[in-house]
């Protein structure tokens, strides 16, 4: 029996981070097109064809290139046996010269802004996304920001781009009235892209940094959590900031909502899922002023400059001496979190691509 369409799930790993929480939490609303779901565990609910369990970032490198020669080499028979019209990848990967019919979702190209040329994703997005592009029936962004990137670096017409912003679990995400404690808090990878060596930097001039706390919660990196170890070490704020790791999903909640704020002044975001998911636990934001964050914040959020570390520690200081501030922000920001929903996501992609079906 044919399935109207095939969801390409190869990438998802054991532990969600952002792309995986993106597809995990479309995947219900998908189900009213009936589609088999390539992926390497069962999806409840859907027909699954079993793939790989090697083809994940968990995997590292090895991971993504396997999933890569995968992607070509074998989801091309896979989409064939299963009939369908179209193929839906929530991650912009499809087979290339395959005639495989597909639309992808990009949710950012800060590769080509940051990283070292011929670096593997700089690789990665200069050579391979834009023929995926170029080949794509079409392709959703996670926001405008995200969109006018990929018509100015890749020259893609605007009429092939469909932004569709992403969401927030308001069940899992929302206030938890719990005493609150002292410390602020980042939530993400290390990368230097995601400044947090200004975030440690502006708490070290807090005047009375000596009474709080700065929390980094994401997976550490090799590459870059050793400098910002250093700097840390350096300004003498070792018991002061600590490095919680990779957080459980079930405990982000009570970890955002104890928070003096979330602090996340990136250089450059495709959306910036934290400061959603901060505003809907009614945690105050400080966040940057350009890329895709103000869509997402809109006026419930204090924007700074990323690049002045000045900025960002005023701002910090605000929160801590003005009550008032922080009781606007969170109104604010539980009123702008309600605009968003996975609900609204996804009923807005099954429509898109029914249109292709």
């Amino acid at each position: 029996m044919a399935s109207p369409v095939s969801i390409n799930l190869a990438f998802l790993p054991l532990k969600p981070t952002g792309l995986a929480t993106y597809a995990i939490n479309l995947l219900p609303y998908l189900r009213s097109l009936d589609p088999v779901v390539f992926a390497a565990r069962p999806q409840a609910g859907f027909a699954v064809q079993s793939v790989p369990a090697t083809l994940t970032h968990e995997q590292g490198r090895k991971g993504h290139f396997s999933r890569l020669v995968w992607t070509q080499f074998q989801l091309p028979s896979m989409y064939r046996q299963a009939r369908s019209p179209l193929l839906f990848s929530p991650i912009p990967e499809a087979p290339l010269w395959s005639g495989c019919r597909f639309v992808v979702t990009v949710h950012d190209l800060i590769p080509l802004r940051f990283f070292k040329p011929y670096t593997p994703l700089w690789t990665y997005q200069r050579y391979y996304l834009p023929l995926v592009l170029q080949q794509a029936a079409h392709i959703l962004c996670n926001s405008q920001a995200t969109a006018t990137d990929v018509m100015d670096f890749f020259q893609i017409p605007a009429r092939k781009l469909t932004p569709i912003p992403l969401a927030h679990d308001e069940q899992h995400f929302r206030p938890l009235h719990l005493p609150p404690r002292n410390y602020f808090l980042y939530l993400g990878r290390n990368d230097p892209y995601k400044n947090l060596g200004r975030v440690v930097a502006a708490f070290a001039q807090l005047p009375q940094r000596a009474d709080y706390e700065l929390w980094i919660a994401g997976p550490m990196d090799d590459r870059y959590t050793p400098a910002l170890t250093a700097q840390i070490e350096e300004l003498g704020l070792g018991a002061q900031i600590k490095f919680l790791s990779y957080v459980p999903y079930a405990e982000l909640p009570t970890v955002i909502n104890q928070a003096i704020a979330l602090v996340m002044p990136s250089l450059w975001e495709g959306f910036g899922l934290p400061v959603l998911e901060a505003m809907a636990c009614g945690t105050p934001v400080i966040t940057s002023n350009l890329s895709s964050l103000p869509e997402v914040a809109g006026e419930a959020a204090l924007l700074v400059n990323p690049d002045d570390t000045a900025a960002i520690a005023q701002a910090m200081q605000r929160l801590l001496q003005d009550p008032s501030l922080r009781s606007h922000l969170q109104t604010a920001g539980l009123h702008r979190a309600r605009q968003f929903s996975w609900a609204k996501t996804g009923q807005t992609t099954v429509e898109l691509l029914k249109t292709y079906l």
